[in-house]
């Protein structure tokens, strides 16, 4: 059943139980682009058993240069990330389900296409729709991997609810307009998304392994120059949705405790 992950059941952090964990997990992308490809060229060939990848765009001649699942002939044809991508992972890989979801992700749908997820994984371009994953990512504790990549520089963290700091400990609101750079100003070389990616999927493989070696950091890396930090986010006491999380869940504890009455014995 495993002999096309025979190396990979060589190494000591997967093996055959973490292979059967990973063949049994759902993992959903959401962004389809440079970074959204190699998570899900990678975790398909790693055989995550239910890979959904949610995209809205098509796939335009500039996109090839770095987003990895996709030919001249996608372009040509006009077709939808979401769709190509599913289409050629299930050439990949026949043996797990491949679901590719045409969709804008906003606050109406998003718990409905994560809602069944193991992991999330960041493979977007804007700030808007990260705030929605981590919040919902809270809500419905399901680990999330952000990542992100622009010119030389790539950078990520992985964001486990009730263990590590959130995305709004770090940033309260989403950047405006021309407050940050974007690879439509300042452009993007191809190995920085490819590396982030695969940084971004062996994070969700050790998350769906049940691995102890989680990075908890978040990284910055800039290929051009050869320089790597890593920073530690502390929880923000003032972060809103932090906050709420923790009084759901004590409310969630109060609820299960049991009350003075749960020891009268009716005679």
């Amino acid at each position: 059943m495993f002999e096309r992950y025979a190396r990979q059941l060589l190494f000591g952090g997967i093996g055959v139980e973490g292979q059967k964990k990973l063949s049994a997990s759902c993992a959903v992308i959401i962004g389809c682009g440079a970074l959204g490809t190699v998570i899900a060229t990678s975790l398909a060939r790693s055989g995550v058993g239910k890979i959904r990848i949610i995209d809205r765009d098509f796939i335009e001649f500039h996109n090839l240069q770095r987003q990895i699942l996709f030919t001249e002939e996608d372009v040509v044809q006009q077709i939808p990330k979401a769709v190509a991508a599913e289409r050629h992972l299930k050439r990949v890989n026949s043996s797990i389900e491949i679901e590719g979801v045409v969709a804008d992700v906003n606050f109406t749908n998003i718990e409905r296409l994560v809602q069944d997820a193991d992991v999330i994984l960041d493979g977007l371009d804007n700030f808007e729709t990260r705030f929605l994953i981590n919040d919902v990512s809270l809500k419905l504790h399901i680990p999330w991997v952000y990542g992100a990549a622009i010119s030389s520089t790539g950078m990520s963290r992985t964001i486990l609810p009730g263990e590590t700091s959130c995305f709004r400990c770090l940033l309260d609101t989403p950047p405006g307009r021309g407050q940050v750079e974007t690879c439509d100003t300042v452009g993007v070389l191809n190995p920085a998304p490819m590396i982030i990616g695969s940084f971004e999927a062996v994070e969700a493989m050790k998350i769906l392994v049940g691995s102890g070696e989680i990075n908890r950091d978040f990284l910055i890396i800039d290929f051009w120059e050869g320089t790597f930090e890593k920073l530690t986010i502390s929880h923000d006491r003032n972060c809103p949705v932090m906050n709420r999380w923790r009084a759901d869940c004590m409310q969630n504890i109060s609820a299960h405790e049991p009350s003075n009455d749960a020891n009268i014995t009716n005679t």
